[in-house]
């Protein structure tokens, strides 16, 4: 049995527990990643995204990113809680998909990784075969993939298990009292808006972009690249993630301490970076499935 079938019994369970504060890039990063991806889709991929996006999302995929993290207290969908992320043996500072992507209860596939996977397969699969347009909600497909992709590059969304990817890591923010996960999440990005970029998200996302077409042009391919002409590859970025929570997230953070200026100024390009590997990779893996179907639909 296949990853994207046991991720799926697992969901027909539905009686997973809820994992409170377990949440993606804020608000803010998630439209950040989507808004990026955007402006590197295909004109195939494009179509077919505003074709799949709700009415309400205006034909703009970043408008819909946080959706999964705004239905979440939901009852019907307590189960997507465990998707968001994965967790690591604690110290070990690697990620191996066969050990880490499984939830609380042991389900196996249930982690961001397994989800990205299914989800790519269920966008990919259904233009292959007809009937599977009605077995899957394919806008919902669609919000998921463009999400989690996102929380798979925050660091600590694939952090240890005992602190619950930095969760249970008591700190101050400058003055304020929060946790080491929501900083990640949401505290950087919100003082570099508040710091560079004049409280304004389209200006930060703009100074991201030339970051991406300047210094990290080079880097594209490379991002953009999965291997084995796979249409989806979230291991290695999961592997960079828990990387860089090693090297930056977790140091010099231990419960109790106080971070400011230098964990900010040194923390926040690696944040920055994140978001554009999210972005562009998201971008990537649309361009690969929506290019794949169009190529079918011709044959």
């Amino acid at each position: 049995m296949g990853r994207s079938e046991l991720l799926w019994i697992g969901t027909a369970l539905g009686f997973l527990l809820f994992v409170p504060g377990i949440l993606g890039w804020g608000k803010e990063g998630h439209y950040a990643i989507c808004k990026i991806a955007e402006g590197y889709l295909t004109e195939d991929a494009l179509a077919a995204v505003k074709t799949l996006l709700p009415e309400s999302a205006g034909g703009d995929l970043a408008a819909v990113c946080s959706w999964p993290d705004e239905i979440r207290h939901n009852f019907h969908w307590r189960w997507s809680s465990a998707l968001h992320y994965v967790d690591t043996p604690d110290f070990s500072c690697n990620y191996n998909y066969c050990r880490d992507c499984h939830d609380s209860a042991g389900h196996k596939d249930m982690c961001v990784t397994g989800a990205i996977n299914n989800y790519t397969m269920q966008l990919s699969s259904s233009y292959q075969e007809a009937n599977l347009k009605l077995q899957y909600n394919l806008t919902e497909a669609l919000m998921f993939l463009s999400h989690f992709i996102g929380d798979v590059h925050q660091p600590l969304h694939v952090g240890f298990t005992e602190d619950e990817g930095g969760n249970t890591i008591i700190v101050r923010w400058y003055r304020r009292k929060t946790n080491l996960h929501h900083v990640w999440d949401d505290m950087i990005i919100d003082s570099a808006l508040k710091t560079f970029y004049g409280s304004d998200l389209e200006i930060m996302i703009q100074s991201i972009q030339r970051n991406i077409t300047d210094g990290w042009s080079t880097e594209l391919a490379f991002w953009e690249n999965c291997s084995d002409n796979d249409t989806v590859c979230p291991d290695p970025y999961a592997s960079e993630s828990i990387s860089f929570a090693c090297k930056f997230a977790y140091r010099n953070a231990t419960p109790g301490s106080t971070l400011g200026d230098d964990y900010f100024l040194s923390r926040l390009p690696i944040v920055e970076k994140r978001l554009a590997q999210g972005g562009i990779r998201l971008a990537a893996t649309l361009n690969r499935v929506f290019t794949s179907q169009m190529k079918i639909a011709q044959a």
